[in-house]
């Protein structure tokens, strides 16, 4: 992977996590019982994103731990604002646990991703430096 696609990668994980802060930020509006119907719609969106985005990271990279199925089950899981605020507790921390998995999953790929790209700037940087010393 050159430089530039991990670069386009790194963007689109991080912008791809804020997605997924957001789809929390749902959750707790659900715990507090305090969401509009804008919320569901805005809710609907996240959920739409996280799903087409997870296709296109997953064409695009190995996601190791990370599989379609997980993303998939907390998705499904989570037919709406009103539906998650009407869970009975354990399920909610069920949700939420499920959640926080994947989340720290999607960080570990991120800086499994910032890792390589910093390599390839070490590669580059000593091939120049060479470059330069044997001229």
């Amino acid at each position: 992977m050159n430089s530039v696609n991990i670069e386009q990668l790194i963007t689109r994980l991080e912008n791809y996590l804020e997605c997924w802060k957001q789809f929390s930020q749902f959750m707790s509006a659900a715990r507090g019982k305090k969401y509009s119907p804008e919320d569901e719609n805005q809710f609907l969106e996240i959920k739409s994103v996280l799903t087409q985005e997870l296709e296109l990271i997953l064409s695009t990279m190995e996601c190791g731990p990370i599989g379609r199925e997980e993303v998939h089950s907390l998705i499904a899981a989570s037919p709406s604002i009103r539906v998650i605020s009407e869970m009975n507790d354990g399920a909610f921390r069920g949700l939420e646990n499920q959640w926080h998995k994947l989340f720290i999953g999607w960080q570990s790929i991120l800086g499994q991703l910032k890792v390589k790209q910093q390599q390839q700037v070490s590669k580059s940087g000593l091939g120049s430096w060479f470059k330069r010393k044997a001229a």
